[in-house]
């Protein structure tokens, strides 16, 4: 039993020689390759290599930190002026309400010049009947008047033909109370058309002015809704600006995420890299000092 188990520990022994030999000569082989790329300059251009892209990655990291900044930024310039933007829609949609309102009682206003307009109209007519039923009554009354004159001439020639004691004070007396009747009932008419021209005058003279105030209402209706749509124009090219920006700005935020997902990608690749290698390097210690122990024991 004791020979079996010394030529046991005599193979394993033997294989722990030769894999530490094996071992030995490769590190022999990887200490001139080191000492040879730390002597050479092609050592160092790989090492300046190496150093070089983690210095160009450190600068892309910088950048895309640089442009996520500017990114925020930029978002919050766009937030500030999408708020400036509803303000400006709610100073406008004030700004058309109270347009509304005052077409509104402009064309109410229209509306009563309208009613006024109408009854001026109604009045005129009213007033133009009037005038000529006055003037028939005033033509019948002086045609009256001017047959009882006929009658009372006729009733003084006859006067005159017959034999009648009468007084000429009494025929003067009546014919200066007629002719006194006669011309108060003229100036009482020539009055009264007065009046009747004035009061239409002043109905056209009122007239006139509503069909200005009318014209005037509409020009500024039309004033109005020339102002509400260049209004709804604003709006809309506004609407369309921020609508733009939007699009412009989610663009641009998904290309710096997807830069910022690609770097990460890189820079944990790299720490896989680092750890693996670290991981390797730390296992061939351990085998090495194993190893070590095992032939130190042995010997």
């Amino acid at each position: 039993e004791e020979s079996l188990q010394m030529w046991d520990l005599n193979k394993r022994l033997e294989a722990y020689l030769a894999r530490v030999k094996f071992l030995e000569e490769e590190n022999e082989v990887l200490r001139a390759e080191i000492q040879s790329a730390k002597s050479s300059p092609a050592g160092d251009s790989w090492r300046v290599k190496y150093e070089e892209e983690l210095r160009v990655l450190r600068d892309a990291l910088d950048h895309a930190f640089r442009e996520k900044c500017t990114a925020e930024l930029a978002r919050d310039n766009l937030y500030e002026e999408v708020q400036q933007v509803k303000n400006r829609c709610q100073k406008e949609q004030a700004a058309r309400e109270e347009a509304k309102k005052q077409l509104s009682l402009s064309r109410k206003e229209l509306e009563e010049e309208r009613r006024a307009q109408i009854w001026l109209k109604e009045r005129a007519v009213q007033l133009e009947k009037e005038v000529e039923a006055l003037l028939e009554v005033h033509e019948e009354e002086k045609a009256g008047l001017d047959q009882e004159i006929s009658s009372f001439s006729q009733s003084l020639e006859s006067f005159r033909s017959a034999p009648v004691t009468f007084q000429p004070v009494e025929v003067e007396d009546y014919s200066k109370r007629l002719s006194e009747i006669w011309k108060g009932a003229v100036e009482t008419y020539k009055t009264e058309v007065s009046q009747l021209e004035s009061s239409l005058c002043q109905a056209k003279e009122n007239l006139w002015k509503a069909v200005e105030d009318n014209q005037q209402s509409q020009l500024q209706l039309q004033h109005l809704e020339k102002d509400l749509a260049g209004l709804k124009a604003r709006k809309e090219m506004l609407e369309e600006s921020l609508a733009q920006q939007w699009q412009e700005q989610r663009g641009e935020a998904e290309k710096f995420q997807l830069a910022m997902e690609a770097l990460e990608q890189e820079q944990q690749s790299l720490r896989v890299q680092i750890a693996r290698v670290l991981e390797d390097r730390q296992q061939l210690m351990h085998l090495k000092m194993s190893l070590s122990l095992e032939v130190a024991t042995y010997r």
